[in-house]
């Protein structure tokens, strides 16, 4: 009896210390109680404040350094990926055009300079996508993934290299919608096998016709030349050829306003498939570099990209003959997979992360802003610097493309991929390849 009376007395003792603690909890904490609490649980007290300490330091103090250094960017950009060590041949294909001045040198430390600049243009461009959304950043992603060719194609018009100038802008149709498509869909589908992956179809067709337009617009300089039914010879297929471009530019331009505003709806799944993805993203999606500081590095870039650019197109003709090489398969194919570099990682990457509506922008979108806009764009400047750039880019070209379109167009009218649909367009890719390499460009008089 006693032993239960007394331990009753100590329960009321307990109870009451307790209540007074959480009363007075409200108010100022005693340093005694402090203390007190200290030495009932000291261990667990320092353990907690050393792993809240380890967390905070980790987390929000390391990001806010890393995004207020421009150390950490520079790092960033020019350190950090293992593609920067092409970094080099850049300055190297400078110096070799005046040390020793031979061409095929020059050509390729200049591709090899170019490839690492395009894929961290792309990132930064990712970067920059971060903080305008997922429609806009697939829009920056194609603009400023074009932004190498649109960059060679203006320093060979300024030299009055037309089929150079054609050549390439069509390779980097090509190379888009075949190879860096087909590669996106084969390591998606490799990655994701068991499942089928899906994406917005809605949106891909409206790409799908704007390339058929495009299509056309090539098409009709290049029949009205070759079946000699011009009014004026010499004339009206330029003059046609210019028509078109503007109705192209102005079709572009629509079609931005019917993605960006009118019709942006189509383009929900985007972001609906961003938040339904939301507990896949880490860390590496965060923004590793600040807003500004993705907009510097995109114009430094491309500034280096142009200079570089100079130098590759003084090149050309020299490599192709030294290297016993046609200036078509180096045009179409070797020129495009440099200038794609960018949409070829950040493509496969999205695909491998189960994001095909991004990789389906990022890819078709880049060879519809190609086909509607930096082709149009070259046959203008090309009217303004009195350069007789068209739309004619002769029959075995604008045959290729129109097959590649039909074949892609197929390709994604169901709204589902898989590895084999990959594999497919890559196989695709490599008979074009092939088919360049023998091939005789009928139109050498540039």
């Amino acid at each position: 009896m006693q032993n239960r009376f007394g331990s009753n007395i100590v329960g009321l003792q307990m109870v009451s210390i307790e209540e007074t603690i959480d009363l007075e909890s409200d108010e100022e904490v005693p340093l005694s109680s402090a203390q007190a609490t200290n030495k009932v649980h000291p261990l667990h007290f320092e353990t907690s404040h050393m792993v809240s300490y380890a967390n905070v330091s980790n987390t929000w103090l390391f990001k806010r350094i890393h995004r207020i250094s421009p150390l950490w960017s520079i790092y960033i950009i020019l350190i950090r990926a293992k593609i920067n060590v092409l970094l080099p041949f850049g300055p190297l294909a400078i110096l070799m055009h005046y040390v020793t001045g031979t061409h095929g040198w020059v050509f390729i430390f200049s591709l090899l300079g170019i490839i690492p600049l395009a894929e961290r243009l792309g990132y930064a461009t990712e970067q920059l996508a971060l903080y305008t959304g997922s429609t806009v950043g697939g829009l920056l992603n194609a603009t400023f993934g074009n932004a190498t060719e649109m960059i060679i194609s203006i320093y060979a018009l300024k030299n009055g290299m037309i089929r150079v100038v054609q050549q390439s802008l069509l390779g980097s149709i090509l190379s888009n919608m075949l190879l860096v498509l087909g590669c996106a869909f084969f390591s998606g589908g490799i990655v994701h096998r068991q499942k089928v992956q899906i994406f917005n179809k809605a949106a891909a067709l409206v790409n799908s016709g704007l390339l058929l337009m495009a299509v056309m617009g090539l098409l009709f300089p290049a029949v009205l030349h070759f079946t000699g039914t011009e009014a004026h010879f010499g004339k009206s297929e330029l003059a046609l050829s210019r028509f078109s471009s503007c109705i192209m530019l102005v079709a572009y331009a629509s079609y931005l306003f019917f993605q960006l505003k009118s019709h942006s709806h189509l383009y929900k799944a985007i972001d609906a498939e961003i938040e339904n993805n939301a507990e896949d993203f880490d860390e590496e999606e965060a923004s590793e570099i600040t807003q500004l500081e993705a907009v510097v590095w995109l114009a430094i870039l491309t500034l280096w990209i142009s200079v570089l650019s100079g130098y590759l197109v003084d090149a050309l003709q020299g490599a192709s003959d030294s290297m016993n090489i046609p200036l078509a398969f180096i045009s179409v194919i070797l020129l495009p997979i440099v200038g794609n570099a960018a949409e070829h990682a950040s493509a496969i990457m999205f695909a491998m992360k189960d994001k095909l509506d991004i990789t389906i922008g990022v890819a078709i979108g880049s060879s519809t802003q190609i086909a509607m806009f930096v082709i149009p764009f070259c046959v203008v400047v090309g009217w303004l610097m009195g350069t007789r750039m068209d739309l004619n880019f002769q029959l075995f070209e604008t045959a290729t493309l129109f097959i590649t379109v039909l074949v892609v167009a197929f390709m994604l009218q169901e709204g589902t991929s898989n590895y084999f649909k990959g594999l497919m367009l890559i196989l695709c890719y490599l008979i074009v390849a092939a088919s360049f390499f023998v091939h005789v460009d009928p139109a050498n008089d540039d």
